[in-house]
């Protein structure tokens, strides 16, 4: 208790030693209207001027977390790959109706993994506080963020909701949980790159953890970039970055194989992928050996369209055809870009050597549970 006492005294005195350069910033906050707490709510102005002033209340928190992040870790802080102690597991999930929390969830109760689901809001740090203080979890999850419905497109015209949650959100839950000595597993995204000279289609030659992102082409990908660099500076974070996750769950529709066979038209690009029913108790396991820092979170190699629907076909519905268009075709019926790439999964196969190649994950996990024919 008491490190995380003088923890909050440097916290109140970098914050008055912070109040003179902050002072204009903080100002100009106190006029604007407080933003309901549900996104789904609608919002109070979605002009560019509401924008920048989440981004300037963001900027101030960043400004001063990263003071905070600069000194040592705190007294009891888990160092990165040791094995967890004798105290039982419990973990704290956010993001219960998401897709990713929701399956977690499941994996805990097969597991015997006490948990619980947190009811504050990301970015309301009062009640992040209040749920550390009753459940008392071992680690933290964060699969909570705003993705778009139905996709990335919808970000593009809900800007400031996008920040709250994906910026302003994610920081205050890190924040938090390294004030209290815990891991904060956050699944994150590997959609912030995009094939390059140097990471050309086709080369196998994938981006690695400390490649700096090149893809900002869409505002869900731009906030998940920002993001993702201010938190290198938090050692308690593990940022797992998923890409076009995938699961068992045909019916789903956030499935990347769901999404695509429903598309009138689809392109035909290689791209690393998530398989969940193959990763996702990875991540557990990930918590429990205390891993941190930044990982490529996707199956080794990559798949591309055409070879998804073909094995859909082969071992789903022998009489499913598709349709294929260019990249140009795409972006007459999509409002942001979308990002095309293959990550490097070195680090991960390394901790864990097990992790199949990702089509030999589709066929065990995806389509040989699902089968309906008899061709294959």
């Amino acid at each position: 208790m008491t490190c995380f006492l003088n923890e909050r005294e440097r916290d109140k005195n970098i914050s008055r030693s912070t109040t003179n350069d902050q002072s204009s910033l903080i100002t100009d906050s106190r006029k604007v209207k407080r933003a309901p707490n549900s996104i789904t709510q609608p919002e109070i102005s979605s002009s560019s001027s509401s924008t920048v002033c989440y981004l300037t209340l963001a900027l101030s928190f960043v400004s001063l977390s990263l003071s905070l992040s600069l000194d040592p870790p705190l007294m009891g802080f888990p160092s990165n790959g040791t094995s967890a102690s004798d105290k039982p597991l419990k973990f704290l999930i956010y993001g219960r109706t998401g897709w990713i929390g929701g399956l977690l969830g499941k994996l805990c109760e097969a597991q015997g993994i006490d948990y619980a689901y947190g009811s504050g809001r990301l970015e309301n740090r009062t009640s992040l506080e209040a749920d550390l203080s009753t459940v008392r979890p071992t680690h933290v999850f964060n699969a909570a963020g705003v993705t778009g419905r139905p996709n990335v497109d919808w970000c593009e015209s809900h800007k400031v909701e996008t920040i709250r949650t994906n910026v302003v959100g994610t920081l205050t839950l890190a924040d938090v949980c390294r004030e209290k000595g815990l891991i904060l597993i956050n699944y994150a995204t590997g959609c912030i790159f995009e094939y390059d000279q140097i990471h050309p289609l086709g080369s196998g030659i994938g981006f690695k953890e400390e490649d700096v992102p090149n893809f900002i082409g869409s505002f869900y990908s731009k906030t998940k970039a920002m993001v993702e660099d201010l938190l290198k500076n938090y050692e308690n974070v593990c940022t797992l970055r998923v890409r076009m996750p995938i699961s068992s769950d045909l019916s789903n529709p956030r499935n990347f194989i769901t999404k695509i066979t429903r598309y009138e038209k689809v392109v035909n690009i290689p791209n690393s992928m998530t398989i969940l029913d193959e990763l996702l108790p990875i991540s557990i396991e990930m918590a429990k050996r205390n891993l941190t820092g930044i990982w490529n979170f996707t199956n080794p190699g990559v798949v591309s369209h055409n070879e998804i629907l073909e094995m859909y076909r082969d071992y789903i519905d022998p009489n499913f055809v598709w349709k294929n268009f260019t990249l140009e075709e795409q972006a007459k019926v999509i409002i942001a870009p979308r990002s095309n790439n293959e990550l490097d999964t070195t680090k991960l196969k390394k901790e864990f050597p097990e992790l199949l190649p990702i089509k030999e994950s589709l066929i065990k996990y995806v389509f040989k549970p699902n089968q309906k024919t008899s061709a294959v």
